[in-house]
């Protein structure tokens, strides 16, 4: 009797600790510019030092899907594991002069343009594996478009948990309150990636959603 109950307790112990180490799979998602990269960079230079991939002023600089293993989070004396996915901006059309205003070649931009297509395409395919998708919205533009709504539509198909980052409240023009509007359902989360700004209340909002699928 007494060997069955160690064994259960140690079966429990084993089970709490594999729980608590399962790798989540986080995506950051949203148009091209909005700050997806600069979020992923900034959270992963915190917590091990190295980035996730390269920014520019030029959209659709993230033009394949890049991710990092193993990312442990500490927040509030918690611990939790997670996969960073960094997506290509989405975007229901992509004019290859867009990318000549920016001094490219006819020659470059197409080919950019090329890459940013496939980029959209590959952003769906991998909704499939996420656990929890950070939607990242430039707080400065409008979030009545029908980018933001193919994103959002394609993760209430998928039934995925989501949170909303309004980005760039360190500008002026940033207006949280008409992207709380604009999705009434969802939290939504004000920073600034480029200054680190309210991360924390970032982290507790994933810590939160996390919890519902862990």
């Amino acid at each position: 009797m007494a060997i069955k109950i160690f064994r259960n307790f140690f079966k429990r112990i084993f089970m709490s600790l594999f729980k608590n180490k399962r790798e989540i799979k986080l995506g950051f998602y949203g148009p091209p510019n909005a700050g997806k990269t600069s979020l992923a960079n900034r959270i992963c230079k915190d917590f091990t030092g190295e980035e996730i991939g390269t920014v520019s002023k030029i959209p659709h600089e993230t033009r394949k899907v890049q991710f990092k293993e193993k990312v442990e989070i500490t927040y509030k004396g918690k611990k939790m594991v997670f996969k960073m996915i960094d997506t290509p901006g989405i975007a229901t059309k992509v004019d290859y002069e867009n990318f000549m205003k920016f001094k490219m070649s006819k020659k470059e931009a197409k080919v950019r343009a090329r890459e940013a297509t496939q980029g959209v395409i590959e952003s769906i395919k991998w909704l499939d594996d996420m656990d929890i998708v950070v939607v990242v919205l430039d707080g400065t533009e409008n979030p009545y478009n029908q980018v933001n709504i193919t994103i959002i539509g394609n993760l209430v198909a998928r039934k995925i948990p989501v949170l909303i980052v309004a980005n760039k409240i360190d500008l002026k023009k940033a207006d949280i309150k008409k992207i709380e509007a604009a999705f009434p359902e969802y939290d939504v989360v004000g920073i600034s990636a480029r200054y680190g700004d309210n991360l924390e209340e970032f982290y507790e909002s994933v810590f939160k959603l996390s919890k519902k699928i862990s």
